[in-house]
């Protein structure tokens, strides 16, 4: 893909010439900080583990990382600077891949300064190091997702309003594919095909699984695929604004 370095490097040194970045990695630290020790009950439950703070990932990349993605696509083609963009010598594929790699990279440096609370948990006992490791890759995989959801929403609107809203919903309903009130509703009337199909969506059974060390190669599968596509369907969607 011809021209994706410069892509990546121009988009990714964009995050840090302004105050927002700073704002939303402080943002992400202080609710993971608070979801993990005081309503996850870090130390009340007295386990070497780290399930409280994985627990709280789904939801707090549910608005977090649609910010992020908001103004991917939006903010290029409401400043009138995604047709200049086209014209250079970039490969639409660039484009759309070195944008989302740079939102992604930016995202797991706010996970990666979560490290503090893995610190913690090995010297307040032993944990699974190994299920704590994959439960980081699993929770950079969901944010992957995520913005390639953003993405491709980001790419159909100019506003970063509308793009966040309904980035929120669509990745509120892949959460909810999950949530056992849907799912015990659905086994109430609809085949267990169905429901187990939709229940194979959900961000949330997922991550589940990996966020307890149990490493299963579907889920990986599920998460990349879903970026593979969005990031497609992303590319469609420039091309067909182009036209």
């Amino acid at each position: 893909m011809h021209g994706l370095g410069p892509v990546f490097r121009r988009e990714l040194a964009g995050y840090f010439v302004t105050p927002v970045a700073y704002v939303f990695i402080v943002i992400f630290l202080i609710l993971t900080g608070i979801f993990t020790f005081e309503l996850g009950n870090f130390f009340e439950r007295n386990q070497s583990d780290l399930r409280a703070f994985f627990d709280f990932h789904p939801w707090l990349y549910l608005f977090l990382i649609p910010a992020v993605s908001m103004r991917l696509w939006a903010e290029e083609r409401k400043t009138g600077t995604l047709e200049l963009l086209m014209t250079l010598p970039v490969s639409r594929a660039a484009a759309v891949a070195g944008k989302f790699l740079a939102a992604w990279a930016f995202t797991g440096v706010a996970l990666v300064l979560t490290f503090p609370v893995w610190i913690t948990v090995n010297y307040l006992g032993r944990p699974d190091n190994g299920a704590i490791f994959f439960g980081y890759i699993g929770s950079l995989l969901m944010a992957g997702g995520f913005l390639a959801i953003g993405a491709c929403i980001s790419a159909c609107t100019k506003s970063q309003v509308i793009a966040f809203i309904l980035t929120v919903v669509v990745c509120f309903l892949f959460l909810l594919a999950g949530f056992s009130p849907v799912t015990n509703f659905l086994q109430g009337w609809a085949p267990p095909i169905i429901v187990d199909t939709i229940q194979s969506f959900s961000f949330l059974t997922r991550f589940d699984s990996i966020a307890k060390g149990v490493i299963d190669a579907r889920d990986m599968v599920f998460f990349a695929s879903l970026i593979v596509v969005c990031l497609f369907i992303n590319g469609v969607v420039l091309e067909s604004k182009k036209s």
